[in-house]
This record gives structure tokens, C-alpha cells and sequence, in this order.
């Protein structure tokens, strides 16, 4: 029976949420045995891998125990343990996935590295966290090789003739499958994060052991996650903070069965897997629902595809999405939000009934306390916009501390400043209205892109935009888009200025976007997650020339 989401909130106990875990968070845990060993009874599935050569294979929670295992012993053999990184610049493949259990197991740091990123950005992050191991394979390879200085490196796969590795995946097998779980404590790092470098350089994150507490809620709650039932996929890299999370650790954590599908995204493999694996409960970027949405012609083509519920992350998730995935798939989506620095903090829940705004950010998660703060760090009533705070006292579940190396002091008092710009609705629901340096004023107007870009994707021709502030000499600023079109579309000025009168039409006279420029994409992180500053420096370049 579902509950509303005041029930919800009453009920959480953050003592009784511990209990529900094997080890004990102040005296000792192991992460590797809770999402894990704990689960190896029997021959329960924990991994379904597709890889590039089209074969499904199946791995039962014991066997990668026993890989864990063997990958601990490895790792000790070496001098590698608590405290110390160990890198995956690794494919979603079954010895990703062991690389990061058996991390876990040895009580080692692990730090997942996106296999999209280029030498600079594998070094920085090498060199940055003291990096002892990198697991990766031969396609990967060159981007070590290309590296200055590099740590130990233990090579998956045929090495060819210009593969210097330093070990070989054959030495992890053939150790023994039993190890014991070294123990840490509440406080004790178990994942290095970066986060993706929408406002900059990449900072870092030290998740520490009771993270797995705030996992556990989200995909219990906001995603219902349903072990015993569900075939869960999460789109989502394990390179980035969604993807570890909420596609490995937090799943794993509640007993389910993970996903992985090595092949590159596109909206036909997308629905074919969904297909073939009957997935009933995903996980996904806006990107992925938009690129489903421009390619709506294929829909027919996979007529047994069984959502039950579908969840979005990264980035805010346009209203039209929400109703695209209702009409096709009868499937409600819901958008969530959160950061690297904090997991997920609120939510539009799966689990729980109450009001839905269209483009809503949805209500705190269990164990956060979220506030709007004014410009003088006071807390902001219903209806104002401000900055999105983490209160850290009344936030148990809140796991973030600080920078990893100091790069930033993101705290005022005792709260947790996100950056983010939002309103809280009379409800206690958010409103995203952007970053802080997103939100755009034009003519003493304080607009936030994301309900302009929402409005341009609900116009048949359009199917992404980024909207920004240009500089203007009257008005400070204009409304500024940048608009990707679907393939039967033609950049015209006719069609330029259909889309403003469309936006003024349906927000307001002084919201829509004065300018639009047609591009073939949007700059981006690797994770998907639009680079709006990189927007606004060309925007300001245009206004100079102008």
C-alpha cells in the first residue's frame, strides 16, 4: 500500500536503517560484504553483462565473491590496502565490477575513472589522489602509456606488443577465492570521486563507509527498487557518481541484480535491451530520455518493452519527457536530484503519494534537512529563490565533509551550499532554477534557463537547447539559446522566430530567448551533463564582436 510522503518522513529512523546492515558503522563494516557476501547464498544473480560480441552472461553474487577475494589477495600481495586508491579505467564489464568489490574487500579507496577521458584528465586524477593501481585493458592502454608517471598498472585482457603492463589479470585468478574483509569505520573513505567539471576544474570527493546508508534510502525510496522482482538497469557509467551509487553499490547493497551493457548508447540498443532483459525499473540521464524521445519512430518497433517506473538524474528533466515516457511505455518517470559531494537529496518518490510539479525537483530525501538561503545566508520562505542548502545538523544521513584536498570551501556555518538556484513551493517541495552563475538577469528579471529550455523542447523541431545570459547594453543581459534540431528540421531564421513567440507564448514576455543560434550539439561533460559556462564565455565572445 503506498504511503504518503509525510508517513514516509515520520517513520525514518536512522538507527533502525543501520540495523538493517551486517557489520556495525562505528565499531566495523566491510562495504564489500554488505552489497556483496551477504548476498551469496545460493546462486543469486548479481550481474547481467552483455558484451560487445552480443553474449549475455550471467554472475551469481558467490562467484564474484570469490573474485573479490582473489583481487583482495592480489592487492595485499602488492602492499595495497586501507587508505590506498586503486583506479578502474575500465568498460562495464564483469572484471570492472570485481576490480571494485575486491577494492572494497582489501579495505582500499576505490576511484573510478571515465573511459572517455583523455591522458590529461586520467592524470590529473592519478597524480591528485596518490593512485596505487590502475586495472584497465588494451584499448585503454595508450592513455596510460601517454602519462609522465604512473602508478602499478594490472592489464585486462590479450596485451599486444606495446603493452608494458605491469601485471597481468591471469595473477588475480590464480590466487585464493578466501579473504577476509578488512573492517573500517563510518568515517573511513571507501569511493574517491571527482565531480564532473560543470564550473570547473574537477574536484575531489572522499565518499566515506556510511554513504551506504543514503544509497540504500534513495534506491529503496525515490527509485523502489524492488530486489526480488525487478530487473533493474541503470544507464548511467559507473565512471561517474550516478552510475557507482545508484547503478552498483546501492543496488547491490539491497540484493538486486545490476545490468551492464558495454555497448555504446543509442536509442536503438537502448530499446533493444530494454526489450530483450524485460527491464521493469531504470535509471537514466535526461540525455538518454531525450535521444528515446527524437527517435519516437522506433517506439513501434519494440512493442514488449515492461517499465514499471523509470527515474532520472544530472540535470532537470523537462515536463514533456515526463509525459512522452507516460504515453509510450505507460511508465511514470520522476526526476531526482543531488550532487557527487551528497547523493541524491530530494526527490519526486516512486514510493510515496504527493503533489507533482511539473519540472519539480521533487522533496528531501529521508535524513536531509533542505533549505533555501537569501543572499545574507539567511533561510528563505516558500516562494523566494536562493541558493539550495544542505542543513548538516538536522542531516544525518548527510555524508559529505569537505574537498578532498581543500580545492574549495563549500560550507557557510552549517550548511552545505550546492550552488544551485531553486524555490521551495508552500508544499516543502524545489523548483530548480539553475546554478548560481546560470540563473540570468534581464531588465531587473531573474530567470532560470532550465523552464526556457523546457518550454523549446516541447516544439516538435527542436530536440535540445541550452539557454544562457548574453551581455546586452540595455538590459544587462538577454535570454540567449542555443537549440539542437531533429533530422527533419532546418536551421531558418523563419523557424528561429517561431520558437521565440512559441516560448513568449506559453512563459512570459520577458523569459523567452531573445536569440537563437542553431547547433549540432551542446558542449558537454563525458557524463552527459551540459557545460553551460562554456555557452556563456561564447555568448559574452558574441556580444564583444557584436
Amino acid at each position: 500500500m503506498t504511503i504518503s510522503y509525510q508517513q514516509l518522513i515520520d517513520a525514518f529512523d536512522p538507527l533502525e536503517l543501520e540495523q538493517r546492515f551486517d557489520g556495525d558503522f562505528d565499531k566495523g563494516i566491510n562495504v564489500c560484504h554488505e552489497i556483496c557476501d551477504r548476498h551469496a547464498q545460493g546462486e543469486r544473480i548479481a550481474l547481467i553483462h552483455t558484451g560487445l560480441d552480443g553474449q549475455t552472461r550471467q554472475y551469481s553474487f558467490r562467484t564474484l565473491s570469490e573474485r573479490a577475494a582473489q583481487f583482495a589477495h592480489y592487492l595485499k600481495s602488492h602492499g595495497i590496502g586501507k587508505g590506498d586508491r586503486v583506479a578502474g579505467l575500465l568498460p562495464r564489464s564483469p572484471e570492472l565490477l570485481i576490480t571494485i568489490l575486491g577494492t572494497l574487500r582489501v579495505g582500499a579507496v576505490y576511484q573510478p575513472l571515465f573511459t572517455a577521458f583523455g591522458p590529461d584528465a586520467i592524470g590529473y586524477r592519478l597524480q591528485r589522489a596518490q593512485t596505487r593501481l590502475v586495472v584497465t585493458n588494451t584499448e585503454q592502454w595508450h592513455k596510460v602509456a601517454a602519462l609522465d608517471s604512473r602508478p602499478r598498472t594490472l592489464l585486462v585482457g590479450t596485451p599486444g606488443d606495446d603493452v608494458a603492463a605491469d601485471d597481468h589479470w591471469d595473477q588475480v585468478l590464480a590466487q585464493d577465492t578466501v579473504f577476509e574483509p578488512v573492517l573500517l569505520t563510518r568515517e573511513d573513505p571507501c569511493l574517491q570521486m571527482f565531480t564532473s567539471g560543470t564550473t570547473g576544474k574537477a574536484k575531489g570527493v572522499s565518499v566515506p563507509v556510511h554513504a551506504l546508508l543514503e544509497f540504500w534510502v534513495y534506491m529503496t525510496y525515490a527509485v523502489d527498487l524492488r530486489p526480488q522482482e525487478d530487473r533493474f538497469w541503470n544507464v548511467a557509467d559507473p565512471g561517474w557518481a550516478y552510475g557507482l551509487y545508484y547503478g552498483v553499490v546501492g543496488p547491490l547493497s539491497l540484493g538486486a541484480t545490476i545490468h551492464f551493457n558495454e555497448h555504446g548508447f543509442t536509442a536503438e540498443n537502448t530499446l533493444a535491451f530494454l526489450q530483450e532483459h524485460r527491464i521493469t525499473n531504470l535509471a537514466a540521464a535526461p540525455t538518454a530520455y531525450r535521444l528515446l524521445m527524437a527517435n519516437e519512430e522506433l517506439v513501434a518497433q519494440y512493442p514488449d518493452i515492461a517499465l514499471r517506473s523509470a527515474s532520472s538524474a544530472g540535470e532537470p528533466l523537462n515536463p514533456e519527457i515526463v509525459n512522452w515516457m507516460q504515453r509510450h511505455f505507460d511508465c511514470p518517470t520522476a526526476d531526482h536530484y543531488g550532487q557527487t559531494e551528497t547523493g541524491m537529496t530530494a526527490a519526486n518518490f516512486h514510493t510515496a503519494e504527493h503533489p507533482r510539479h511539473a519540472g519539480g525537483m521533487g522533496y528531501p530525501l529521508p535524513g536531509f534537512r533542505l533549505v533555501v538561503l537569501g543572499a545574507e545566508g539567511q533561510e528563505l520562505p516558500p516562494g523566494e529563490t536562493g541558493v539550495l542548502a544542505v542543513d548538516t545538523d538536522a542531516s544525518p544521513l548527510m555524508f559529505f565533509r569537505g574537498y578532498s584536498w581543500g580545492e574549495k570551501s563549500a560550507f557557510q556555518d552549517h550548511y552545505y551550499l550546492t550552488g544551485d538556484m531553486v524555490l521551495q513551493n508552500d508544499d516543502g517541495s524545489f523548483a530548480y532554477s539553475g546554478r548560481d552563475d546560470d540563473v540570468i538577469t534581464s531588465a531587473g528579471y531573474r530567470i532560470g534557463p532550465s523552464d526556457v529550455e523546457s518550454s523549446l523542447l516541447e516544439h516538435a523541431a527542436v530536440v535540445e537547447s541550452a539557454v544562457v545570459g548574453k551581455p546586452d547594453a540595455k538590459r544587462g543581459h538577454i535570454v540567449k539559446a542555443y537549440v539542437v534540431l531533429g533530422s527533419r528540421h532546418v536551421p531558418s531564421e523563419e523557424l528561429a522566430e517561431e520558437l521565440k513567440m512559441f516560448v513568449r507564448d506559453r512563459l512570459s514576455g520577458h523569459a523567452y530567448p531573445r536569440e537563437i543560434t542553431f547547433v549540432d550539439e551542446l558542449p558537454k561533460t563525458p557524463s552527459g551533463k551540459l557545460q553551460r559556462f562554456l555557452l556563456r564565455q561564447r555568448a559574452a565572445e558574441e556580444a564583444g564582436s557584436d
